[in-house]
């Protein structure tokens, strides 16, 4: 059978139109015998099969090379403007739970371990992985989000939005405007409001993160290694490196003095002020008083808008004497406000975040278990090298300052804790065990809110009897200063320094330097009586 061209018709047919039409006009003209109809039927037969298999075959393997495998994600996939309801990773929510809890075992229970409150200046405690952990489960919570982006413009100002919102949520509850659980008023004075904290840091990181996930997409190189192809990244995160060090390291420091309207000392009256100078005059130093990182705060912030209570003052320099007294001796930095989520430590701040993007990248891209776990502690591991290498040769390790060194070691912490979850959750699906750390993960920004502001217990202190100082937190405080001073009074010392207020300071309670209790037996005590506070 011959099949003449489409080309000769007045129009375009398929070859399966072709061959019944063209077969159709030969047996109205020449009807074939008997003997040959059985041929032309097997004939027909087997090229309308031959053809119908191609036609059909040809398109699926069109989109099978177009079409990526279906593949998990978190949250929404962000398309300019659509958003698709995807399957939740159950272990990136359990690491975002495991960070809530972190943040709220270090928030109340450092007062009673300070092995796990935030290290004074270098070194790095418990404490110190909580906000490193956020950015890293921000960064690949990202790479999820936005892994099919349509429109641009749409998702850049969705991000734009959204990290505005948590810039602003974080002023309202670390900027000044709630008092504590010991004051029912709320206000901030404008000039003293703290404009940097921990939402805010995450926000910026947040925004770095989702700019260079939305508008530096993968390149599809082919045969190349997932991280090569996303090497774009690695520029944006190099060049925010560069550009930290070399404020860290090359920015010239002057002396400078600052001034206090409250003084720690006792003896001077509480509307005066006292005015303390520095002598710095170097570069590249990383001690508080005169570090680059305190300096853009002052000169761009304002040192009214800086946190007032930075961590270094429970440093052994900073120590107040026994009887509450300002030592003579007290270095001025002491008294100096630092803020420990600044604006140049937001630089590797976003680093970090820029590192679990790629995490997620190994996450959305690869399907084999074995395949995510090999790339992600390889690269943990590198990261765990390269920063203790850093902290060898001199880079120390500092959260204040958030160090390279800093940045590398805890997320490369972050990257096995997340590996360690996958493989428990996701792998071998023991998520009875972490089911409240998931549960926390789903909303772990509401437990933030309601951990940083108080707001249950602010709360539960507005219902009184007769008077404001007659409510169930008032007595919860009082009763816990009550037992703690009558423990102390048994226990210690007259002249211990936890007495020095009338009431007992947890850190140097903890401390038990001169007291003739044993300090592990002194801090059973206060963590049976807190327990039993607690239910009353």
């Amino acid at each position: 059978m011959q099949f003449c061209t489409p080309t000769r018709q007045k129009r375009r047919w398929t070859h399966t139109e072709y061959t019944f039409v063209s077969l159709s006009k030969k047996q109205k003209r020449a009807p074939a015998s008997k003997s040959k109809r059985p041929r032309n039927l097997e004939r027909v037969t087997s090229t309308f099969q031959t053809l119908m298999a191609e036609i059909n075959s040809e398109p699926l393997l069109s989109r099978e090379q177009d079409e990526e495998p279906p593949q998990e994600q978190d949250d929404v996939v962000a398309s300019g403007g659509e958003e698709t309801t995807t399957t939740r990773i159950a272990s990136l929510d359990v690491f975002r739970g495991l960070c809530v809890f972190l943040m709220m075992l270090v928030d109340y229970g450092g007062s009673f371990f300070p092995i796990i409150a935030h290290s004074p200046w270098h070194g790095v405690h418990l404490a110190d992985f909580v906000m490193p952990f956020f950015l890293f489960v921000a960064g690949v919570s990202l790479a999820l989000v936005y892994k099919k982006v349509s429109d641009r413009v749409d998702a850049t100002q969705k991000a734009l939005i959204k990290a505005l919102k948590l810039f602003f949520l974080g002023v309202i509850l670390q900027g000044g405007y709630l008092h504590g659980i010991t004051s029912l008023t709320y206000g901030v004075d404008i000039e003293r409001i703290r404009w940097m904290g921990i939402l805010q840091r995450i926000s910026i990181g947040y925004i770095v993160a989702a700019l260079c996930e939305i508008w530096l997409p993968c390149q599809r190189w082919k045969g190349v290694g997932i991280f090569r192809n996303y090497s774009r990244h690695w520029y944006i995160a190099g060049a925010l490196l560069v550009v930290y060090l070399g404020l860290t390291y090359c920015l010239y420091v002057p002396d400078w003095q600052f001034e206090i309207l409250t003084p720690m000392s006792s003896s001077l009256p509480t509307n005066s002020s006292v005015v303390y100078n520095l002598t710095c005059s170097t570069r590249g130093d990383l001690g508080p008083a005169c570090n680059a990182a305190g300096m853009i705060d002052r000169y761009v912030l304002g040192i009214g808008h800086l946190y007032t209570k930075p961590g270094y003052r429970n440093l052994k320099e900073c120590q107040i004497s026994s009887n509450g007294q300002v030592a003579e001796d007290l270095p001025s930095w002491c008294h100096a406000p630092f803020d420990p989520e600044g604006i140049l430590s937001s630089l590797t701040a976003a680093v970090t975040c820029i590192i679990g993007l790629q995490y997620g990248h190994i996450l959305a891209k690869l399907q084999d278990h074995k395949e995510r776990l090999h790339n992600w502690l390889i690269f943990s591991f590198s990261l765990l090298g390269l920063g203790l290498f850093l902290a060898f040769v001199g880079i120390p390790v500092n959260k204040p300052l958030f160090t390279i060194s800093y940045m590398l070691v805890t997320s490369a912490s972050a990257g096995i804790t997340f590996s360690a979850l996958y493989i428990l959750v996701d792998i071998y699906g023991y998520r009875y065990l972490t089911c409240p750390l998931e549960c926390m993960g789903k909303h772990a920004l509401s437990i933030f809110i309601l951990v940083s502001s108080n707001l249950a217990v602010i709360a539960i202190q507005g219902f009184y009897w007769k008077t404001p100082e007659n409510n169930i937190v008032s007595v919860h405080i009082n009763g816990y200063f009550s037992l703690s001073t009558l423990i102390l009074r048994y226990f210690a010392k007259p002249n211990h320094p936890a007495m020095k207020y009338g009431k007992p300071n947890d850190y140097e309670l903890l401390s038990c330097s001169t007291g003739s209790l044993d300090c592990n037996t002194f801090t059973t005590l206060l963590m049976l009586q807190s327990l039993v506070l607690s239910f009353t």
